[in-house]
């Protein structure tokens, strides 16, 4: 009977750690993908057109289509419970992707993580705790 009572206590907690780490880890990516967009945005004069151009290249040296900037996990799209939504966009209609935007969302919310997280090319990362984060969500502190 002890060991049910145990047993009771610990698996949430234990669920609860691994969410808040998946959160951390998200929150971490995040910022990763912002420093991979504005050392791609220098070398190249544009942001990236999608994930998989930060990430290695399957030969050779780093271009234009394959940065190098990331590793093929996070380039992938998911990572540690997460799931990372990018989009280019032309801000000025130049035919150049100035501007983008990241959503970083839980796979399944309630147990890889609770917490959505956006960001963009203001560095910013802003969080919503029910619902997909967006440029008018609170900053994380």
């Amino acid at each position: 009977m002890p060991m049910l009572i145990i047993t009771a206590i610990a698996i949430p907690n234990l669920l609860r750690a691994k969410m808040a780490a998946n959160e951390a880890s998200g929150v971490g990516s995040l910022r990763t993908l912002n420093v991979a967009a504005v050392t791609y945005s220098t070398r190249y004069g544009h942001v990236p057109a999608t994930l998989a151009t930060l990430g290695p290249p399957a030969l050779g040296a780093p271009s234009e289509n394959a940065g190098d900037l990331i590793d093929s996990v996070l380039a992938s799209g998911a990572k540690s419970g997460y799931l990372f939504s990018y989009r280019a966009s032309d801000s000025h209609n130049r035919g150049i992707y100035d501007a983008y935007t990241i959503n970083a969302d839980p796979v399944t919310a309630g147990s890889t993580g609770q917490r959505h997280f956006f960001t963009d090319q203001t560095g910013v990362i802003r969080v919503e705790n029910n619902a997909p984060a967006n440029e008018h969500s609170p900053p994380i502190l």
